[in-house]
């Protein structure tokens, strides 16, 4: 009897280590070019009036050029999810307009872009 129980335990462990690995799958390329596709949308839809190319159109230093975003201290995904979620200054706020996914992708694409000189 304690044999049986044995493989039962085994099976069941094994199961469920199957389980979290298809849990904790990596994101693979097509995902991720697809978030990155959402986040320039939604970049396009809420950002671009003000921050077109990487510009300020309100305030011509404070842009989203790398040399700036490093300048103010900005050149973190932590950081722009800050200021994108919760404003300042002239920068308002979209916590309540956006979604924490929607804005942590669009810092992601933010700062990806800034890297790669908004080409």
């Amino acid at each position: 009897m304690s044999i049986k129980w044995g493989k039962q335990i085994t099976l069941i462990l094994l199961l469920l280590l199957c389980l979290l690995m298809t849990i904790n799958q990596p994101v693979y390329a097509s995902e991720s070019s697809n978030n990155e596709a959402i986040a320039a949308k939604i970049f396009e839809i809420n950002c671009a009036g003000c921050h077109m190319n990487g510009s300020n159109i309100i305030r011509r230093g404070k842009n989203l050029k790398i040399n700036a975003l490093k300048k103010y201290h900005m050149d973190s995904i932590a950081a722009i999810t800050e200021i994108v979620t919760n404003g300042k200054n002239n920068m308002s706020a979209y916590k309540d307009k956006l979604t924490a996914t929607e804005i942590q992708n669009v810092a992601e694409y933010v700062l990806k872009q800034a890297e790669n000189n908004w080409k």
